[in-house]
């Protein structure tokens, strides 16, 4: 699935020659990714081309002449489609001449070089340990590096993912979002401008019955039953007092495996908790913490009146949804590496045989959208399982696996629409309308 790449705005620079040119700003799940101009990404296409052919999407062609304005939008915004089409090709994310070219854009945009660096990555149990990088390694070789200190087995890395995590001062977390295999972790960490933030390692996936396939790793499973007992210190997990009872009798005798056992009975266990944030049901300016797991979202959402609805949205009766950065960069040539003001994710839903739009706006509007794409990953991947003769392509660390393909019942579907002020539901049928372009 396609990465969110957006490139909100672009700055006019001088040249050496007096002359000026346009640098993009290239931002990844809302956080600056890098600074780049047009003729960088032109000679990366270039490179691609030769080695993936035909297999590319469109890249935006030169202008001989003097761009006007609405000129230099289209090219923002093609570059913009390009980048987030050409991640859509597992093949392509993992090949050294896609690797090579992000690193080296990352270290240059932050004026990093590479060296030799002590990174900390923190651990649920919030401990770290301390693994020596280079600081142009991706987060997939620091997670390598990771597994080799505390003895996690390699072909269960894919269960596993580093993240960017705020830990707040009144004990609680924010997890930012996930590291994507191609980022650096010690740029992301340097560049990302947030208080108190860390690298954590988390189980990256959203399906609790995957724990099983952990169970034979003993440092695997370290790593779960450390999450779990955060998660319900944290109470993003909710027992019952019952449960809670029997869980602390398995946590003094350190019986881990019946501990996880139990846990997977918990409510929300294994599900991943925003933080508090706004949506539109079943009213306008609802407060609401959401928990997404196990196929599906659940909202808690503060009605007016301070009472409390519990509403749950099953992810086979989401059609589609998208990400949409509502507000403007403050700072254009400052430090302003985030997007987090006004972001809104809406999805459609299907409620009593018709689709109907929700919205929720929170500033981990992406990593929602992640979690999202986490779970219809995962489900495909149980439905080629059971049915041989569809068709999906499914990569993990280092390789990919091909099934069968036949088309599956729900289309799932996810964008990011930046700059868009105002949307426009056509009637009926409930798709995007007139989309209107203000601010930037």
């Amino acid at each position: 699935m396609k990465m969110h790449f957006c490139i909100p705005v672009s700055q006019q620079r001088p040249d050496a020659l007096g002359g000026r040119y346009t640098l993009y700003s290239v931002y990844l799940d809302g956080f600056l990714f890098c600074r780049v101009r047009y003729s960088q990404l032109h000679r990366w296409n270039e490179q691609l081309r030769r080695v993936f052919g035909n297999c590319l999407p469109p890249f935006p062609p030169k202008y001989y002449l003097a761009m006007t304005t609405s000129m230099a939008n289209e090219r923002r915004d093609q570059l913009e489609q390009y980048l987030q089409n050409v991640t859509g090709d597992p093949n392509m994310l993992r090949s050294d001449v896609f690797i090579d070219f992000l690193k080296l854009v990352q270290l240059d945009t932050f004026s990093i070089v590479t060296k030799k660096a002590s990174l900390d990555i923190f651990l649920p149990n919030g401990r770290s340990i301390q693994v020596e990088i280079l600081t142009s390694d991706t987060a997939e070789r620091v997670l390598e590096v990771v597994s080799h200190k505390i003895g996690l087995c390699r072909e269960l890395l894919g269960y596993f993912g580093l993240f960017l995590i705020r830990f707040c001062k009144e004990g609680t977390l924010s997890v930012m979002k996930k590291l994507a295999d191609f980022e650096l972790p010690y740029v992301s960490l340097r560049s990302s401008e947030v208080e108190n933030c860390k690298v954590g390692l988390r189980k990256w996936y959203m399906d609790p019955s995957l724990d099983s396939m952990l169970m034979d790793c003993r440092a695997a499973v370290n790593l779960i039953y450390m999450q779990a007992l955060q998660d319900i210190q944290k109470e993003w997990a909710k027992p019952t007092q019952a449960q809670r009872q029997k869980l602390e009798a398995l946590q003094r005798e350190d019986n881990q495996t019946e501990f996880l056992e139990l846990s997977r009975e918990v409510r929300h266990y294994g599900y991943l908790q925003l933080d508090p944030c706004t949506c539109d049901y079943p009213e306008p300016g609802c407060g609401a913490v959401l928990s997404v797991g196990n196929n599906e979202i659940s909202c808690c959402v503060t009605l007016p009146d301070s009472q409390t609805q519990d509403i749950i949205f099953q992810m086979s009766r989401v059609k589609c949804w998208q990400v949409t950065f509502l507000g403007t960069l403050l700072d254009m040539d400052g430090p302003q590496r985030t997007l987090n003001q006004n972001l809104e994710l809406r999805f459609q839903y299907s409620e009593e045989s018709h689709w109907q739009w929700f919205v929720i706006y929170t500033k981990q509007a992406f990593l929602l959208s992640s979690c999202l794409k986490k779970m219809i990953s995962e489900k495909m991947v149980k439905l080629a399982a059971e049915n041989p003769e569809m068709q999906i392509e499914v990569p993990e660390k280092g390789k990919s696996k091909k099934y069968n393909i036949q088309q599956s019942s729900q289309k799932d579907y996810s964008s990011f629409l930046p700059r868009i002020s105002k949307i426009k539901i056509a009637e009926g049928d409930c798709v995007l309308g007139t989309i209107k372009e203000e601010g930037l």
